[in-house]
């Protein structure tokens, strides 16, 4: 079965990152546990948080902050 991307986690910005699923703000994270809450919340397993097919990282991937 392919994997599809349903989480995009937007570059740092104004001390967070905002996090899309399915198209639809999840809200700010400040920090991978913040974007692993989100998308828990959205039904998605947060290990999958690093899986490029999943999430898509842009500006820099779980360890970019700043």
């Amino acid at each position: 079965m392919e994997r599809r991307v349903v989480a995009v986690v937007r570059p740092p910005s104004g001390g967070g990152r905002r996090v899309r699923v399915d198209g639809r703000d999840a809200g700010r994270a400040r920090r991978p546990a913040d974007v692993a809450e989100l998308l828990r919340r959205a039904g998605i397993d947060p290990a999958t948080m690093t899986d490029a097919g999943t999430v898509e990282w842009r500006g820099g991937g779980p360890q970019s902050w700043r």
